[in-house]
């Protein structure tokens, strides 16, 4: 299988966000940080805090989902054109095995992409095994005034 070819690729959007620790959003509030980015790639970590948990011990399903929402979107902003942004069209996950402790790490991976959309791939691991796959569209958008806005 071919990988596609990225037209752009923004490094320093990269070098900006790899580390960096929201202090609001879905993704401040589940710890969510940039651990890596290179063209079409993008891993993120979540540790399993207790406040992510269900009665149960188990770490929400939903969280999980938000880590994989996240990282559909972030993926494409180094590699689309300045001033874009991207929006989930879709996902549809498949949640594998129970999270209870540790980091659940994120591999996003760009598969297919057009000047409109884009099909992303992500992995979820915790303590060195799968416990969610997903695969998700989201539309590029342009900025208004562009053509194909």
């Amino acid at each position: 299988m071919r990988s596609p070819v990225f037209e752009h690729f923004d490094e320093a959007w990269g070098q900006r966000v790899v580390g960096a620790k929201s202090k609001n959003g879905v993704d401040g509030f589940l710890g969510i940080v940039v651990t890596e980015v290179s063209p079409g790639r993008l891993v993120a970590e979540m540790e399993a805090a207790p406040q992510l948990m269900t009665f149960i011990g188990n770490m929400h399903g939903g969280c999980i989902s938000a880590l994989c929402d996240h990282v559909l979107g972030t993926v494409l902003y180094p590699i689309m054109p300045s001033n874009h942004w991207a929006a989930t069209t879709e996902f549809k996950i498949n949640l594998m095995a129970p999270v209870t402790k540790g980091v659940c790490r994120a591999t996003a991976t760009v598969i297919a992409m057009t000047r409109r959309m884009a099909v992303v791939r992500i992995e979820v691991e915790n303590e060195d095994r799968l416990v969610a796959a997903a695969q998700g569209t989201c539309t590029i958008v342009a900025p208004r005034g562009e053509p194909g806005a």
